[in-house]
């Protein structure tokens, strides 16, 4: 994968799960701890973004998305979809 893959696949998922929060809700205190964690890891992949550390921004977009689809499965989280 190219850098440039790599940049657009990265941004490309950085706006699904953006997108996805946005209707995301926490169903106890451990949901909240989901969401806290899932927000870190898209801050972190967008601070990695902007300093051209590609693997390390796609890496953290990915554990915001494995966090968001654990806390999912076990019904600490919800979303209409």
């Amino acid at each position: 994968m190219t850098e440039e893959q790599l940049k657009k696949e990265t941004k490309k998922w950085l706006e699904k799960i953006e997108k996805k929060l946005s209707d995301v809700r926490s169903h106890d205190e451990k949901g909240e701890y989901f969401l806290k964690n899932i927000n870190a890891y898209v801050s972190d992949s967008k601070h990695f973004l902007e300093k051209g550390d590609l693997v390390r921004a796609f890496e953290a977009v990915i554990w915001a998305w494995a966090w968001l689809e654990i806390g999912l499965e076990l019904d600490k989280l919800e979303s209409p979809e």
